[in-house]
């Protein structure tokens, strides 16, 4: 996830490069006579991407595909013979995943659009000498975004998923629209604290939906859509702001262009399906049954229902309370989740993208704009390479390739900081550095933990779990970002990438002893193997 430095950290860019540079009830589904048995090739949702199609590279291609569908049921007779009928899908998840992502847009967009405007609209509201309030305006984005990650949880478990997309569009566009017509500090504070509750609730749903409604087969490709659209976002609200030396009230425009895609959100979610395995969890069978016929076809009905209801998520246990997550049974993938979110802040990745300016500077790149753009053009390259392997590779390959990549990428750049030898060439090396950390980063530390969080989290803690580990998310990046310059300031930033670069390696030896590969299985099968019920 998570671009959100890619979209904060050019404030404090202006502020300081140069001083810290210097300082160096009971329910079950019965399964018919027929019984379904699952094709090793296929998923339990039993929806495929044709091979041609999944060749591409990345996203685009996802949605370009058509999809298959392929299951084989047994019909068992009296000796025990199994006859094999195959069964077709109507149903298809794409347009609904294209909806969910919006939420991911207005993620990236809310965080990427304050670094062009925030030195005009601090001209127009009277603070372009108070760093302080210009803080505010930036951090009050990071505070609400806290609120709303723990606040999306419990609303996607007393509401459901869609009801909550509904719901976060509110602040989404009351944010926005307060945003650009304020006329004085205070008012835009409160938009962006508003738009911050927004984005927050939108990091726990958007991967905890699109997850819940996914095939198993390219849960991983969906799944990194979000993070492409997070980059795709950001990057939009980079060019929203190419006018701006022509006409400097263009940033109100800016802040506007927010709210469309927060109504398309609602208009797009009062019309898709519910997530089934909520409203199996909710005892709602006949409401689950059409959610199923919408996303996969009626011919799926009955297999997907047998699922759910052999994985116990229609069992008698309550749902989860936010204390239930540190007990013995959750309390591993708990901090596994919270693990990941953990390393992915402290690899670094605020550091490379902070410097990335000067970086470019001193290699000849004079345009800040210029910078920006190879920088989140990196992260979109990386993430639709990401999101064509997460289904071939597999999540745990990708995270560990990630965090090598990325240790190797900020050792390089502490060395082009330090070795003599190296003063003639250390412009090129720091750029190719910083290229080769994000490229790294997207592959795997940036798409992953989002994608596999919910994957790893029983169906009864799901929302609350994510919640939770986005919430760390949100906080660990406020700290980092609090006290980043004193340390930078302190030690030099040559030590600080060594430090990020031993973080990086710590996080490949935990991803190997702790993660879990979840490519190619159903949630069902991953919640019996990590989370048993008692």
């Amino acid at each position: 996830m998570q671009a959100i430095n890619l979209g904060v950290s050019s404030f404090h860019l202006h502020n300081h490069r140069s001083r810290v540079l210097s300082g160096s009830g009971h329910f079950s589904y019965k399964k018919p006579a027929a019984c379904v048995i699952r094709d090793v090739k296929d998923s339990s949702l039993g929806l495929r991407l044709r091979s041609s199609d999944m060749a591409g590279s990345g996203a685009g291609r996802v949605f370009r595909s058509s999809v298959k569908s392929r299951s084989v049921k047994a019909q068992a007779s009296s000796d025990g013979d199994i006859t094999h009928v195959k069964s077709k899908s109507s149903g298809s998840v794409l347009p609904y995943v294209g909806v969910a992502s919006l939420g991911a847009i207005l993620f990236g967009y809310h965080l990427g659009v304050v670094n062009g405007a925030l030195e005009y609209l601090a001209k127009d509201l009277g603070i372009a000498e108070n760093a302080v309030l210009q803080g505010w305006i930036v951090s009050s984005l990071l505070a609400g975004a806290t609120v709303g990650s723990f606040t999306g949880g419990s609303l996607a478990d007393q509401f459901g998923r869609t009801k909550t997309f509904l719901l976060d569009a509110i602040p989404l566009t009351v944010g926005a629209f307060l945003c650009a017509t304020a006329t004085n500090v205070q008012t835009m504070i409160i938009g962006r604290l508003l738009a911050g509750i927004g984005i927050g609730i939108s990091s726990a749903i958007v991967p905890l939906y699109i997850s819940e409604i996914s095939p198993t087969e390219i849960r991983g490709t969906l799944g990194s859509i979000n993070q492409l659209f997070i980059c795709i976002g950001i990057l939009a609200a980079l060019v929203a702001g190419l006018p701006l030396a022509a006409n400097p009230l263009w940033w109100r425009t800016m802040f506007a262009i927010g709210v469309i895609p927060s109504v398309l959100l609602a208009l797009g979610m009062a019309f898709s399906p519910e997530s089934p395995r909520w409203l199996v969890q909710q005892k709602k069978t006949a409401q689950a049954e059409k959610a199923i016929k919408t996303l996969y076809g009626e011919g799926k009905v009955t297999e997907v229902m047998a699922d759910l209801s052999v994985s116990g998520q229609g069992s008698e246990e309550q749902d989860a309370g936010w204390f239930d997550l540190f007990s013995g049974r959750y309390l591993k993938v708990v901090s596994v989740g919270a693990a990941l979110f953990l390393f992915q802040q402290l690899a670094g990745i605020n550091a490379v993208v902070y410097y990335s300016t000067s970086v470019f500077r001193t290699a000849g790149v004079a345009s800040d704009v210029a910078a920006s753009a190879l920088v989140g053009a990196a992260n979109v390259f990386g993430t639709m390479i990401a999101s064509s392997l997460m289904d071939k590779k597999g999540r745990k390959s990708l995270l560990m390739t990630s965090f090598s990549g990325m240790a190797v990428s900020m050792l390089l750049l502490s060395l082009s900081f330090t070795w003599k030898v190296l003063a003639p060439y250390s412009g090129p090396l720091a750029v190719i550095g910083t290229v080769l950390y994000v490229l790294s980063f997207s592959l795997g530390a940036g798409p992953v933990p989002a994608l596999l969080l919910p994957e790893i989290f029983a169906s009864r803690i799901r929302a609350k779990a994510v919640a939770l580990s986005l919430g760390m998310h949100w906080i660990s990046n406020f700290v980092i970002g609090l006290y980043f310059l004193s340390v930078v300031t302190k030690f030099g930033i040559s030590k600080v990438y060594l430090g990020f670069a031993s973080i990086c390696l710590l996080a490949v030896m935990y991803i190997a002893g702790n993660v879990v590969e979840t490519k190619g299985r159903s949630l069902e099968d991953i919640e019996r193997e990590l989370s048993p019920a008692v």
